[in-house]
């Protein structure tokens, strides 16, 4: 006989449950699940099993024992959870790695029918060709002016056909009309909406990136950081090399419109003053450029002679 559990009794054991969660682990992806059914979800659960944990639950629920686990731990880190608990969306708690994780959870996607009232995730579009109807089903297709043809005896697209866009709402016509194509154009599952990890919040396009792109935006960033430093004349560690190399044209510059010298000076001006010292230091280069060629060559050994009848000691007429 199942003992009946109060609705206060199954507050305490969620409140219980999720702040055991949050002892227990430091990275949560935040999803939402929108159109995902229970058997659907059951699935998913499934998939994740060992390494990863499903919540579901009201949002309330979730703040408030969020808020009463800061409070109890001094753990003020999952505070930054709360913002995102807002609309159909569960946590995945989870040790694992979280691009991995999230990678699992797109796989278990399951194709849905265009219901009515629906706001179209995707563009919808019709493909062209025979869709097996007779021709008295041409009205769905003039209601919604897709151009067609009849073709031994059934009804044949012309064209392909955008029927429905990303945002809008689908009408009865057109969900009749793919129902009829037998089209199941959406396809819905749990979506990663952000991730938290040891109290940092971010989106989880971060997860795609790879070295070479840190690299990349890094460089970038050092770039900018260099270009507002020599704007503004603020020394930087990114931007000090090139203050010392623009200050030593400067002085350089200055030493070379002055009589006033040092020595890294005294080379350039002597360089100035004899041209033709530039094509004395070009040597050395061209010099050992040369060496690299060997310098010995060996001989073509001699072809031998061919020999002759005079060898032989006789003529031909002996």
């Amino acid at each position: 006989m199942a003992v009946k559990v109060s609705k206060q009794e199954k507050k305490i054991a969620y409140d219980l449950k999720l702040c055991q969660l949050l002892n227990d682990y430091s990275q949560v992806l935040v999803v939402a699940a929108d159109n995902v059914g229970s058997n659907h979800l059951q699935n998913i659960r499934k998939g994740l099993r060992g390494e990863s944990i499903i919540l579901m639950g009201k949002n309330t629920m979730m703040k408030r024992s969020i808020k009463v686990h800061a409070e109890n731990t001094g753990n003020n880190e999952y505070l930054n959870i709360l913002p995102l608990l807002a609309g159909n969306v569960g946590l995945i708690f989870t040790k694992g790695d979280l691009k991995e994780v999230s990678d699992e959870v797109a796989k278990y996607k399951v194709g849905a029918p265009a219901r009515v009232g629906l706001v179209a995730p995707i563009d919808v579009v019709v493909p062209p060709g025979n869709t097996g109807l007779d021709p008295s089903q041409t009205s769905f297709f003039q209601v919604l002016n897709i151009p067609t043809k009849i073709n031994k005896g059934t009804v044949e697209i012309i064209t392909p056909v955008e029927l429905i866009k990303t945002g809008e709402k689908v009408g009865s016509s057109e969900a009749a009309l793919l129902a009829k194509l037998g089209i199941r154009p959406f396809s819905y599952g749990l979506v990663v909406q952000s991730v938290y990890d040891s109290g940092s919040v971010f989106s989880p396009e971060v997860l795609s990136l790879t070295n070479d792109d840190l690299i990349e935006k890094f460089a970038a960033g050092v770039a900018m950081v260099t270009s507002l430093s020599l704007a503004i004349s603020y020394p930087t560690l990114a931007a000090a090399p090139h203050m010392f190399l623009n200050g030593y044209k400067n002085v350089l510059s200055i030493a070379l419109a002055t009589e006033y010298t040092f020595p890294q000076a005294e080379k350039v001006k002597e360089y100035l003053k004899d041209p033709s010292k530039f094509a004395v230091a070009a040597v050395p280069s061209e010099a050992a450029a040369s060496s690299s060629v060997p310098a010995a060559v060996e001989e073509k050994a001699p072809e031998p002679e061919d020999e002759s009848d005079d060898d032989l000691g006789f003529s031909l007429f002996d």
